[in-house]
C-alpha cells in the first residue's frame, strides 16, 4: 500500500539494483518507494547466477564499489535466510592473468599450482565468495524495503518527466530501459543463457575467464547448481537455447564431471544490461532531481551496494 505523503526518494527500477538502492536509502531514515514495470521476481536479475565479483567492466571505481558490496554480502549472510552464502572455490584462465585486484586482498586468497588446473587452464587462483541464490535474495530485499516503511508500485512510464515532483529525488535503476528513457544509446543488451541442475554433491564454486562469448562457470546452491554461461552482445534473444545449454553442460563437466548426468531443472535466459562505463551521476527533470545508476551489465551484484552508497550520498538527503 502506498504512503499518503510524498516520499522522500522514487527508485525506478525494482532488480537488484533498484532494490538495494532503495533499502540503502530507508536504511539512511528516508522515505522510499519503488516504481518499477516489473516486480522484482520478474527482472533480469531474478535469472542471474548470481557471484560476487566484477564482469567486463574496466571503471576505475568498480573496485571500491565492490569491496564494499562484498562487505555488505558477507554481513547478510549472518542471516540464513536471505538467500546469501559464503563460499570457497576457482578462478581460473586459459591465458597468463593477474589475479583482479579485488580478490587479491582477500584473507585467503591463494594461488594454485599447475598441477591444481583443470586442463586448457594455464592459472588460477582459489578464494571466499558470497554466492547468491537471487530469487531467494531479491525476496529478502523486498521485505527489508517494506520492513522500512517502502513499498512497490508496479507500472509503466513513458518518461522521466511524469515523475517529476512526484518525490524530491528520482532514481534511475532501469537497467536496459535507460536506453529509451534517458535516452542512451550506449547502454545495449548482452544475452545470457544457464543451466539450473540439481546439486550432485558440489559444494564450491568454479568460474573462468573467457576470451570469447562462451564461458564456464558452477555456482553451488545448496540443493542445485547453476550452471553457466554466455554472453552474446547485441542479442535480444530471450529463447533459450538447447544446443547453447547442452554446450554449457558439457563444458561443466569436463570440469566437474559428477554434473555429466545432473537432471536439469531449467534453462533461464536474460539480457544483461550493458554499457561501456557504469552511469552514477546527479541530473535533473523538470527542477526535480534525477540521479542515474545503471549500466552495470553482469556487475549488477557485483557493485549493487557500492553503488547505492553513492546514490545516497548524491541524493544530499542524509
Amino acid at each position: 500500500m502506498a504512503t499518503s505523503r510524498r516520499p522522500d526518494v522514487l527508485v525506478i527500477g525494482a532488480g537488484v539494483i533498484g532494490l538495494s538502492t532503495a533499502v540503502r536509502l530507508a536504511d539512511a531514515g528516508l522515505s522510499v518507494q519503488i516504481r518499477a514495470a516489473r516486480p522484482p521476481q520478474e527482472t533480469t536479475s531474478a535469472s542471474a547466477g548470481a557471484s560476487w565479483g566484477p564482469y567486463e567492466l574496466t571503471d576505475e571505481r568498480v573496485l571500491h564499489w565492490s569491496e564494499q558490496t562484498r562487505l555488505t554480502l558477507e554481513k547478510i549472510a549472518e542471516d540464513p535466510t536471505a538467500g546469501v552464502r559464503l563460499v570457497r572455490g576457482l578462478e581460473v584462465a586459459p591465458f597468463p592473468l593477474e589475479p583482479p585486484a579485488c580478490v587479491r586482498d582477500l584473507s585467503d586468497f591463494e594461488l594454485c599450482t599447475p598441477d591444481e588446473l583443470p586442463p586448457g587452464y594455464v592459472n588460477g587462483w582459489r578464494y571466499t565468495s558470497p554466492l547468491v541464490n537471487m530469487p531467494t535474495y531479491l525476496e529478502y530485499l523486498t521485505e527489508r524495503l517494506i520492513g522500512q516503511g517502502g513499498d512497490i508500485e508496479i507500472g509503466t512510464i513513458g518518461s522521466f518527466k511524469e515523475l517529476a515532483g512526484a518525490a524530491e529525488v528520482l532514481v534511475n535503476c532501469t537497467g536496459l530501459g535507460a536506453r529509451y528513457l534517458v535516452p542512451d544509446d550506449q547502454v545495449y543488451p548482452t544475452r545470457g543463457q544457464l543451466v539450473v541442475v540439481d546439486n550432485p554433491g558440489i559444494e564450491t564454486f568454479f568460474q573462468d575467464w573467457a576470451e570469447h562469448e562462451d564461458m564456464t562457470y558452477i555456482l553451488p546452491h545448496g540443493n542445485h547448481v547453476v550452471l553457466g554461461g554466455s554472453a552474446t552482445p547485441g542479442s535480444e534473444d530471450l529463447t533459450p537455447d538447447p544446443a547453447r545449454a547442452a554446450a554449457i553442460v558439457e563444458r561443466c563437466a569436463a570440469v566437474e564431471p559428477l554434473l555429466r548426468d545432473a537432471p536439469i531443472r531449467r534453462i533461464m535466459v536474460g539480457l544483461r544490461p550493458s554499457r561501456p562505463s557504469v552511469r552514477i551521476e546527479r541530473d535533473q527533470v523538470d527542477g526535480t532531481v534525477l540521479i542515474h545508476n545503471y549500466g552495470h551489465g553482469g556487475s549488477g551484484l557485483a557493485l549493487s551496494w557500492g553503488c547505492a552508497d553513492e546514490v545516497l550520498a548524491l541524493s544530499e538527503l542524509a
